[in-house]
């Protein structure tokens, strides 16, 4: 189980981040980092995006992370550039459940436009509270990366 989460947004991902944030500090023992953005002035979601995975992919077997940004695309589209990083994009808490559990996620990415709070608390749940299940789907996973 995970010890340290690297939370970021851009602007639009913002807002529901603040609220995620405090949603993990107050249900999770985490040691979360913010690695922003900061407010809600346009920015570019790729620099948060390879901040955190660069986090994560430092700290494989401690660490994970979870990403916003208006669709929650972009974010994890640039995080998944990483060699270790698997982001999941998702917007209902059985697919961030599945993710973890057959597809050994370490970033989840949430679409901030898309989804409200609670769906959003609910999702970061069923994220930091299923491990992977392994089995068949360890050599599958070991599959993804293009090293």
């Amino acid at each position: 189980m995970a010890t340290k989460l690297v939370i970021g947004s851009d602007h639009a991902g913002y807002a529901l981040k603040e609220k995620v944030k405090q949603f993990i500090s107050s249900h999770f023992e985490l040691d979360i980092t913010d690695v922003g953005t900061y407010s809600e002035d346009s920015t570019d979601y790729p620099d948060y995006a390879h901040e955190a995975a660069n986090a994560v992919s430092a700290d494989l077997d401690n660490t994970v992370g979870v990403l916003i940004c208006g669709s929650g695309n972009g974010i994890s589209m640039a995080a998944n550039k990483h060699a270790d990083i698997r982001c999941a994009l998702s917007w209902l808490p059985e697919i961030a459940e599945l993710a973890r559990l057959h597809n050994n996620a370490n970033i989840v990415s949430l679409p901030a436009r898309f989804i409200d709070e609670d769906t959003a608390f609910d999702i970061v749940k069923a994220f930091l509270t299923t491990e992977f299940e392994g089995g068949r789907h360890e050599r599958r996973v070991n599959k993804i990366a293009c090293v």
